[in-house]
């Protein structure tokens, strides 16, 4: 299976001949390496409705013809554009072609904004995902702070790979993607949602750097670098 990063929360996954994409934001990303157009798709998982992390959602998947996994208002948003839609909500889980996803919960919030408009319509709640895939758990926290539950996560599950926002300003920094890393106990952490804007500057080095003193792997990957797992 190979996985990767994209730069923001933008996350691909190869794997037993199917596409995944978690969060697409290439085109409003200066810094993405990927030309959304390229990108090949069988499923788009959404963590929520931000631009930055649905921004070439629906460009992919009229261009591809890919399911888009999101929550259920989402979902139904998405839908009305004609598109190609599994609507899921926070504690369920469903088994598609490529393995099973557990939709998790997020503390954040989630809209559609229209500047022009200066209009924000509400998408329902945040999420995250648990993924199983070949045997691998695979964790993408979405957009969110810090809290208890996570401890459950890694109480119930062996996650071997865990993608964690640690950006500060909108979601949780290091300091507290750190106790995160810990309470998962995933065997290793991709740091995401960095560096993309001013607000969110973080040092990815130093932090994989305290993941490894806590007995944990970090992988601080450039934009457009992989992992197999």
């Amino acid at each position: 299976m190979k996985l990767t990063y994209h730069g923001q929360s933008t996350v691909t996954i190869e794997t037993n001949g199917h596409h995944l994409v978690i969060d697409p934001f290439f085109s409003g990303n200066e810094k993405a390496t990927t030309n959304p157009d390229d990108v090949k798709a069988d499923f788009i998982l959404l963590t929520h409705a931000h631009a930055d992390h649905m921004l070439d959602a629906e460009r992919i998947a009229k261009a591809t013809g890919a399911t888009i996994i999101a929550t259920h208002e989402l979902a139904t948003y998405l839908s009305f554009k004609g598109l190609n839609v599994h609507p899921m909500n926070l504690g369920g889980q469903f088994e598609f072609s490529f393995g099973k996803v557990k939709m998790t919960q997020a503390f954040h919030s989630s809209s559609i904004i229209d500047e022009e408009k200066q209009t924000i319509t509400y998408m329902g709640m945040p999420a995250g995902f648990l993924l199983t895939i070949e045997g691998k758990e695979i964790y993408h926290a979405g957009d969110t702070a810090l809290f208890g539950d996570l401890a459950l996560y890694g109480a119930h599950h062996e996650i071997d790979l865990a993608f964690l926002p640690i950006g500060d300003n909108f979601t949780m920094g290091p300091d507290d993607a750190l106790i995160a890393a810990d309470m998962l106990q995933a065997k290793a952490v991709v740091p995401i949602h960095y560096d993309t804007f001013d607000l969110i500057k973080q040092d990815a080095n130093a932090f994989c750097e305290k993941i490894e003193a806590q007995g944990q792997t970090g992988h601080p990957l450039a934009i457009g670098e992989s992992l197999e797992l």
